[in-house]
């Protein structure tokens, strides 16, 4: 069965100590059809050109974070290497875009944090690969040439998170009053997604209210343009799987067909 395409709001490594975001990632997970490979682009790699990391579990995962608990950093999660899907994105790039490879990286947390939860048997071959830009057209664009990987059983996760500006947080408990800029940006997504708003997604950075405090930086929007890209339509109206705040971030997280 044909995998759909998500874009999740990964969280930080306390994520998986959210009873409730673990239970929804959890639940989503048993709700989709067994994949035969992950393909994860995140928003914690960004590097151009096309970059595909490794697909040996003797590579260490990638604890891009700083000043949390060791446990945090003790995590592994050895799922095999999806070394033929990583062939095959290589050759679905377009001739004359090169490709690179970087066997030193493996998955950062963008990536195996949502995973531990929702494949915790880590069982199903992943490859990560780079954001090569920030266009979020040229990202589309990048999607829609991924997509004939869903037709082999591969499971495509855009990794971000719908809004992100901890700068301008002022309380860090998880359960905190999300701002206003938040709320905004979160219901400006959410009625953009209702109406397989394209056009205005690509233009988030000077239509949406709350900008540009809800992504002072893009790169935690930019995942959702490749699993646009990557879905039998751009510009339908995808499942909203789930929503609400953690730390007064947006969680939204939605799945295309």
């Amino acid at each position: 069965m044909r995998p759909p395409v998500l874009y999740l709001s990964h969280g930080a490594p306390p994520l998986v100590d959210d009873a409730l975001w673990v239970s929804q990632f959890a639940a989503w997970a048993a709700d989709l059809p067994a994949p035969e490979a992950i393909l994860v682009v995140s928003a914690h790699w960004e590097a151009a050109p096309l970059t595909i990391g490794s697909t040996t579990t003797e590579t260490p995962l990638t604890y891009d974070f700083w000043g949390f608990p060791q446990h945090y950093y003790d995590t592994t999660y050895d799922a095999p290497g999806a070394t033929a899907v990583a062939a095959a994105v290589e050759a679905l790039m377009p001739g004359g875009e090169p490709v690179a490879h970087d066997p030193d990286r493996r998955l950062d947390h963008g990536a195996y944090v949502p995973l531990t939860v929702m494949y915790p048997a880590a069982d199903v071959p992943v490859v990560q690969v780079s954001l090569p830009t920030l266009d979020p057209q040229r990202l589309v664009a990048m999607g829609e040439r991924l997509r004939p990987l869903r037709d082999e059983g591969v499971l495509i996760i855009g990794s971000g998170f719908t809004t992100h500006g901890l700068p301008f947080l002022d309380d860090p408990s998880t359960d905190a009053v999300p701002p206003g800029w938040s709320v905004e940006f979160d219901h400006w997504a959410a009625e953009r997604f209702a109406a397989g708003d394209l056009d205005g997604l690509i233009d988030f950075r000077s239509k949406a209210p709350g900008m540009p405090y809800a992504h002072p930086t893009i790169e935690h929007f930019a995942p959702l343009f490749v699993a646009l890209g990557a879905s039998s339509d751009p510009e339908q109206t995808p499942k909203q799987v789930i929503d609400g705040f953690w730390m007064g971030l947006a969680k939204r997280s939605i799945e295309l067909v």
